[in-house]
C-alpha cells in the first residue's frame, strides 16, 4: 500500500519591518471592514494576532535580496507603518510572516481573502456578551472594538434573546431584523409563543413581531402615559419595554394597571384644586365624549390683563425677537445659538400671552368645569358650562295675575258675531291713550316689507345681517337679538362616531370654535356693534364657518334625506374633499371590525388585488382584521359612503338679465366673464 506525501507547511520567520515591501500582486484593491486607522490601534492594544504572507524578493540571478514584498497581509502592513511613523513601533521590530515560494503570488493573496469566513453575527453577540460577564464594561468593550456604546448595547440586547430564537437565527429559520424584533420583550417565555405563533401566521414582519409583544402595553407616547410621567411611572416601580433597533418614542409601559392608578391619582389632585376655585360641580374623566358640552352653556371670563412688569417684559422681548429676524433675514441658515435664542423668545411671549382667566362670584355659583387628559398629555380644564337645571329664571314683564283677571287682553277681541274687532278703534277722545295691538301690527307689517325690499338692495349688509342672526344661534345659547329668521342649526354626532375627537378635520372645527368664541363679544346684544367694526376677511371667515357648521349629510336610518345626500355630493365634488387625504383610515374600530368577512376580502382585493385577498380568505374574523387593516394602512381606499362622486358635467345654460318689466328673458350678448348678468329695475 502506497504512502500519502505528508504536507509541508511554508516556513515562519521573524522579519525586521524595514524588510518589508507591498507586492503589487495583493488582490484586494477596495476599501473595506476597518479602516486603517482603526487596526492600529488594534494592533498596539493586542500586539499582532495574525502573521504576514510573504514571498522573497530575488534579484536577477535568482538569489534572495533579503528583501521581502507582501502579497496577503497589506492592510496589517498599512497599520503597522502608520505606527512607525507614529515612533509607536520601531522600524526594525520583527514581523512574524509566512514565507511562501510555491505558486503564485496572486493565489496567496486571494486563497487568503477567500478562505477566510466572516464571522457569524450571533458569534459576535455572544462573545460581547462573555467580554461583559467577565467584568468588561459597557464602554471598554465598546472601546476595544471602536463601535459605539449604543452598538454594544444592542449586541447585548441581541444576546439576551431566548436560546430557542438565537438557535433558529443560526440555523437560518428567522431573519436579524426578525430577532432584533423580538429584544423589544425580555420575556422569554413570551418570546418563544410569539415565535410559535408566527409560524401558523402569513404576517411575519418585524412590526407584526413588535405588536404581539407588546399587546397590553400602553404605548408611552399615550397621553395617559404623558400626562403621569415616564420618570413618575419607573419611579412607583413600572417597566418600560424598549427598542434599542427603532424609534419607539419612550417605548411602551408595561404595567398597564399601575399606570390607571396613577393617572386616576394625578387627575383627582387637580380636580380639587380646580375645585377649590369654587366651582357649583366638577366632573373629572380621562377622557370625554365628543358633543359632551353640547347643551350647555358656556360662560366666558375675562383674561387677566399684563402688569406693568408683564407688559414691558413681553415688549423687551418682542424687541428682541424683531431684531434677530432683521439681523437674519437674509442668511440661508440661522446659526444655532439663534435659531435657540428665538424658540426661547416665543416661549416666553406665548406665556406671557395666555392669561389666567377669571370668572365673577356668580358664574361660581351655577356653573361647573370638565377636567380631562388633552391629546398631547396635558391637564384640560373647561370651565364655565352651565346646565339646563341651573339657569337662573328669567322674570318676565308679564304679571299672569292680571292675565288671568282679563281673558280678553289678547290682540284682538271677538265680536258676538264671531268676527275680529278692535276696540280701540271706537271714538275716544283720550289722546294720551297709546295704539292699539292692532294697529302696531298693521304698521309693522308695512314696516318689514319695506325693510326687506330695502335691504335686498343691498347684497354686503344682507349677508352681515344673515351672519347676525348664524352666531346669535350658534354662539350664544338665549341669542334672539336678531329680526332675521335665520335658523342655524349644528347637528352634534359625537355619540354616533367612536374616535371622532382624535381626528384631524374635528380638532380644526374645534380650534376654530374656540378662536372664534374668545374674540365674540359676552353679551349677544352687544354682536351687531362688533361685527360691523370688523373687517370683510374676517366676516366672510366667521360667515364661512357658520354655514360649514350647519352642514348635515349623516345618513339616518330612521330619517332618509335622498335629496340632501344627493346635494352633500356634489358640495364634496365642488370642494375637492378627499377623505383619505383629511385622515380617515380603514381600522378595526372605524370600519372593518363592523363589516362582514366577505366585505373585508372586498375592500383589499379592491385595494391591493387577487393576491393579497386570497391570501388572507381563510383567516378567522379577527385575524383577517388584523391582516386587512395592515394592507389598507397606506392604500388610500375609502368605502363606498366616503367616496367623493365625481361631477356631473353641465350643459352651458342660457344666461338672463332682469328686463324693465320685471321679466327675466336671455342676454343676447353674454358677459365676457361668462357670469349671471342682473340689471336692478327701476
Amino acid at each position: 500500500m502506497t504512502k500519502s506525501k505528508k504536507i509541508t507547511l511554508s516556513a515562519s520567520r521573524d522579519i525586521p519591518f524595514n524588510k518589508l515591501v507591498l507586492s503589487q500582486s495583493n488582490v484586494r484593491q477596495i476599501k473595506a471592514g476597518v479602516s486603517i486607522e482603526e487596526l492600529a490601534e488594534d494592533i498596539a492594544r493586542r500586539t499582532l494576532l495574525a502573521s504576514l504572507t510573504v514571498r522573497p524578493v530575488l534579484d536577477d540571478k535568482g538569489a534572495e535580496t533579503g528583501v521581502f514584498e507582501i502579497p496577503a497581509g497589506g492592510r496589517r502592513y498599512r497599520a503597522l507603518e502608520l505606527l512607525v511613523k507614529q515612533r509607536r513601533l520601531n522600524k526594525t521590530a520583527t514581523v512574524p510572516c509566512i514565507v511562501r515560494t510555491e505558486g503564485l503570488a496572486e493565489e496567496d493573496s486571494l486563497a487568503e481573502n477567500i478562505q477566510r469566513a466572516p464571522l457569524h453575527p450571533l458569534d459576535q453577540f455572544r462573545a460581547f456578551h462573555a467580554m461583559r460577564e467577565k467584568g468588561k464594561s459597557e464602554e471598554e468593550v465598546a472601546a476595544a472594538f471602536f463601535v459605539s456604546v449604543g452598538v454594544v448595547k444592542q449586541r447585548l440586547k441581541l444576546a439576551a434573546v431566548s436560546h430557542v430564537l438565537l438557535d433558529a437565527y443560526a440555523e437560518e429559520e428567522m431573519t436579524l431584523d426578525q430577532l432584533m424584533a423580538f429584544t423589544v420583550n425580555p420575556d422569554h417565555e413570551r418570546q418563544e409563543q410569539v415565535w410559535e405563533a408566527l409560524k401558523q401566521h402569513y404576517n411575519q414582519q418585524p412590526f407584526e413581531i413588535r405588536r404581539m409583544l407588546t399587546e397590553g402595553a400602553v404605548r408611552a407616547s399615550d397621553r395617559r402615559a404623558q400626562f403621569v410621567g415616564l420618570d413618575n411611572y419607573i419611579e412607583a416601580g413600572g417597566e418600560v419595554l424598549r427598542d434599542l433597533f427603532q424609534t419607539d418614542d419612550g417605548g411602551w409601559l408595561q404595567d398597564a394597571a399601575l399606570l390607571e392608578t396613577m393617572v386616576t391619582e394625578k387627575l383627582n389632585e387637580e380636580a380639587e384644586a380646580i375645585r377649590a376655585e369654587g366651582w357649583k360641580w366638577i366632573e373629572v374623566a380621562t377622557d370625554f365624549p365628543y358633543g359632551h358640552t353640547y347643551d350647555l352653556r358656556r360662560i366666558r371670563g375675562e383674561a387677566e390683563p399684563m402688569s406693568e412688569e408683564e407688559d414691558a417684559t413681553y415688549t423687551a422681548l418682542k424687541a428682541e425677537y424683531d431684531k434677530l429676524e432683521e439681523d437674519y433675514a437674509e442668511a440661508d441658515e440661522l446659526p444655532e445659538e439663534v435659531d435657540e435664542r428665538l424658540g426661547e423668545i416665543e416661549t416666553a411671549m406665548e406665556a406671557l400671552q395666555n392669561r389666567p382667566i377669571r370668572f365673577e362670584a356668580e358664574n361660581h355659583a351655577i356653573a361647573g368645569a370638565f377636567v380631562s387628559i388633552d391629546s398631547s398629555g396635558g391637564l384640560r380644564v373647561e370651565r364655565g358650562y352651565v346646565r339646563a337645571e341651573d339657569e337662573p329664571v328669567v322674570e318676565t314683564d308679564v304679571d299672569p295675575e292680571d292675565d288671568a283677571a282679563d281673558p280678553m287682553s289678547h290682540d284682538d277681541a271677538v265680536d258676538g258675531t264671531g268676527q275680529a274687532t278692535d276696540p280701540d278703534e271706537e271714538e275716544d277722545d283720550d289722546g294720551t291713550k297709546p295704539l292699539s295691538d292692532r294697529l302696531v301690527c298693521d304698521l309693522t307689517v308695512h314696516r318689514t316689507m319695506a325693510l326687506r325690499n330695502a335691504l335686498a338692495s343691498d347684497p354686503e349688509l344682507a349677508r352681515l345681517a344673515c351672519l347676525h342672526a348664524m352666531v346669535l344661534s350658534l354662539f350664544y345659547h338665549y341669542g334672539q337679538d336678531s329680526c332675521v329668521e335665520i335658523t342655524s342649526k349644528s347637528t352634534q354626532f359625537g355619540a354616533q362616531a367612536d374616535g371622532l375627537s382624535d381626528m384631524p378635520y374635528v380638532q380644526s372645527i374645534d380650534l376654530r370654535i374656540e378662536t372664534w368664541a374668545g374674540n365674540l363679544p359676552k353679551a349677544p346684544e352687544d354682536l351687531w356693534e362688533a361685527l360691523t367694526e370688523w373687517d370683510s376677511n374676517s366676516r366672510d371667515a366667521l360667515f364661512a364657518h357658520c354655514a360649514a357648521m350647519t352642514v348635515n349629510a349623516v345618513h339616518e336610518p330612521h330619517y332618509r334625506k335622498p335629496r340632501q345626500i344627493a346635494h352633500a355630493d356634489v358640495l364634496a365634488g365642488t370642494l375637492g374633499l378627499d377623505m383619505a387625504k383629511a385622515g380617515w383610515t380603514p381600522t378595526a374600530d372605524s370600519y372593518l371590525g363592523r363589516v362582514t368577512k366577505a366585505q373585508i376580502l372586498a375592500a383589499v382585493r379592491e385595494a391591493k388585488g387577487d393576491k393579497d385577498a386570497d391570501r388572507i380568505a381563510g383567516f378567522k374574523k379577527p385575524d383577517m382584521v388584523e391582516a386587512a387593516e395592515e394592507l389598507l394602512a397606506e392604500s388610500d381606499w375609502l368605502p363606498e359612503p366616503l367616496r367623493t362622486p365625481p361631477l356631473v358635467e353641465q350643459p352651458d345654460e342660457p344666461e338672463f338679465e332682469i328686463v324693465d318689466d320685471g321679466d327675466i328673458a336671455p342676454d343676447a350678448e353674454p358677459a365676457d366673464d361668462k357670469a349671471v348678468a342682473l340689471e336692478a329695475a327701476e
